[in-house]
């Protein structure tokens, strides 16, 4: 191989190095960050970008895009001096690159120690019963303050949530017996409601019953005597309007006295007075009626009534 090949492949692979060292390729929500003879030049934004062989010089590029970080749990004291332990996740992003790669050396670093250091001052004001219940308040508190100090980082925290807040194990036992104590004393409250319900419905459905029931009495007593009101007013209404005289009345009175003495019952049977009188009116006006006449019909229907009545 001549002196001329070497030199034309070595120029070859001269031209390849000054051009991957020149042309740069920045990925869609990334950033690069260019030191011309180590001195900040320029941020590189998405896509093709040339630069300075040898003299500048591309820094790891930085992720634009939202980070989830989540460190381990840290122990924090309450207001109680309780220790609790606290599982907690930062989304965060990065909006000045510069910044991120000059104003500190580690950001995730920084922004881990950051979110320990402001939850121990914001729990340490807190009572074990308001850090359990007040999640959406700690985390609120907790991003502005690492929103504020993260911000000359170039840096934005978007949210902080709290996975996990453990407390001793101790408060943990006393917090189940507690919580069984109130599921017992809820369900013994309950059960005593509905058997005091069932008292009083039962109560309610007798009462109501016997409401019903003394109601139906009274109203069949009216209508029995509302009918009978009535009979009689027809009865009496149609004797008034037949004009019945005293002789009908009397021969009515005879036709029913038979149908007194009727009956198993009837060993002995008294014949009232008006008996005598209605023989009397009726035989007065039989044809042909005399007085000895009178006294033997009045004799033989007596007779009759008294046998029939035995």
């Amino acid at each position: 191989m001549t002196a001329g090949a070497v030199a034309l492949i070595a120029l070859a692979v001269l031209v390849l190095v000054v051009l991957s060292r020149t042309i740069r390729i920045v990925p869609q929500a990334r950033a690069g960050v260019i030191e011309r003879l180590g001195r900040y030049q320029r941020t590189l934004d998405p896509g093709l970008a040339l630069i300075v062989p040898f003299v500048d010089r591309l820094r790891p590029l930085i992720d634009l895009r939202e980070q989830v970080v989540s460190f381990p749990p840290q122990p924090v004291i309450t207001e109680e001096n309780l220790v609790v332990s606290i599982d907690s996740v930062i989304y965060f992003q990065v909006t000045n690159p510069k910044d991120a790669s000059y104003e500190i050396a580690d950001y995730i670093g920084g922004v881990e120690q950051l979110t320990v250091t402001t939850m121990r001052n914001v729990i340490g004001g807190m009572t074990l019963e308001e850090t359990l219940t007040s999640r959406d308040k700690i985390s609120a508190q907790l991003r502005v303050v690492l929103d504020e100090a993260t911000g000359r980082w170039g840096i934005r925290v978007n949210r902080v949530e709290l996975k996990a807040i453990d407390p001793p194990l101790t408060i943990q036992e006393a917090m189940e017996k507690q919580m069984r104590a109130e599921r017992d004393k809820r369900a013994a409250i309950l059960t005593a409601e509905g058997v005091k319900q069932s008292h009083i419905l039962t109560a309610e459905g007798e009462k109501q019953s016997a409401i019903l029931r003394a109601e139906g009495r009274r109203e069949s007593q009216i209508l029995e005597a509302e009918g009978e009101s009535k009979a009689i007013e027809t009865v009496f209404a149609a004797i008034h309007r037949g004009d019945a005289d005293p002789k009908l009345l009397a021969y009515q009175y005879l036709q029913t006295l038979p149908q007194i003495a009727q009956g198993d019952a009837n060993k002995m049977w008294i014949i009232p007075s008006e008996f005598t009188e209605a023989i009397g009116r009726l035989g007065a006006v039989l044809p042909g009626a005399s007085g000895g006449g009178r006294a033997s019909g009045e004799s033989r229907l007596a007779d009759e009534t008294t046998n029939s009545g035995e």
